[in-house]
């Protein structure tokens, strides 16, 4: 008696599954990616003579600074400024110590520092939406610098992959096409290695980022999964359910180059381009890891207790992914016209 009156309110489930998940994905404050490279400022600080600095603006999209010295410790004062650059001094010289504040509503900044004994030194700066600090406690050559260099670019690639939402949702949808802990595994493997192959060689400059085509592919594979999801329930099983790995490492491939419209335009010294690359692909990896554990132990505590529901969730789950994954590959489409 139980199960023939829970039965009924399967479709329900899967209904109401689908219409939050799009819901919230439709939402104007969803977006498919948390960081927008174009909101990233390039910034040269060169060391000229005594006590004296240059700061060159390499974008002329950002912010003109009216004011040098609103940026700069209380004891500096500016100079004569050039074009596109901004000269100032401090007595005495700029320390460890010391903050750079740029006013600026930008998602962050790149600063590449050029001392007078010959070392350059580079770093990444995230704004809080109102300005941008940068201690220059990490822009000192040395130990110090390298490990502020690997700690920004860690926290940059889990940031990216965890409010990156279409990469969220194809990790999801691998989820749900696939049953067992091996086939798990050697999945999630090839999908790593994958996008590691194609994120190491766009920021090396060995492939370009094509950023268009990238994002409208990325939608069509979760549309893809999603519908792979749905065969399945119906008992037509493909190559897909039998090898998802091969899957996995081609959209892989693909999803590799998204990750690198994060990190490729960044403007780096050379130098530190493979540090940066190591640890920015580390904390996807941390940041995919944290998310496929937590659908792990949700998945493990509802079958547990509603394991007659889960085929309706699973089915709602894979509408939702096919109908925010249309709309993303529909609303993509015209970037493709665009020059």
């Amino acid at each position: 008696m139980r199960r023939f009156m829970l039965e009924p309110a399967r479709p329900w489930l899967a209904s109401v599954c689908a219409l939050l998940l799009s819901s919230i994905l439709l939402s104007p404050t969803a977006m498919a990616h948390d960081i927008d490279v174009t909101g990233v400022a390039r910034v040269f600080l060169d060391e000229l003579d005594t006590n004296q600095y240059r700061l060159s603006i390499v974008d002329r999209q950002v912010p003109p600074l009216f004011n040098i010295e609103r940026i700069l410790p209380e004891r500096c004062t500016g100079l004569p400024p050039g074009r596109f650059s901004y000269r100032f001094q401090c007595e005495p010289a700029l320390s460890t110590d010391d903050v750079l504040t740029f006013p600026w509503s930008l998602e962050g900044l790149v600063l590449i520092t050029r001392w007078a004994d010959g070392s350059d030194v580079s770093g990444y700066f995230p704004g809080d939406g109102n300005i941008i600090e940068v201690p220059m406690a990490q822009m000192k050559a040395g130990a110090s610098s390298i490990g502020n260099l690997a700690r920004r670019y860690l926290e940059l690639g889990g940031e990216h992959i965890l409010f990156g939402i279409d990469h969220l949702l194809f990790v999801l949808g691998l989820l749900l096409l696939l049953q067992g802990f091996w086939k798990l595994l050697k999945t999630i493997t090839a999908f790593t290695v994958a996008h590691s192959i194609t994120l190491a060689c766009a920021v090396l400059g060995i492939f370009p980022v094509p950023g268009a085509p990238i994002e409208v592919l990325i939608a069509l594979s979760i549309v893809f999964l999603a519908r792979e999801i749905l065969m399945a329930q119906r008992g037509k099983i493909t190559l897909v359910h039998k090898k998802p790995w091969i899957v996995a490492f081609a959209f892989g491939l693909i999803h590799g180059f998204g990750f690198a419209g994060a990190l490729g335009e960044l403007g780096l010294n050379d130098a530190d381009i493979p540090l940066a690359l190591l640890f920015f692909n580390i904390g996807v990896e941390v940041g995919q890891v944290a998310f496929i554990s937590a659908l792990l132990i949700l998945h493990f505590a509802f079958t547990k207790y509603f394991n007659h529901l889960w085929p309706s969730l699973q089915r709602g789950l894979a509408y939702g992914l096919g109908g925010i994954a249309s709309y993303w590959f529909i609303e993509r489409i015209p970037s493709l016209f665009i020059v």
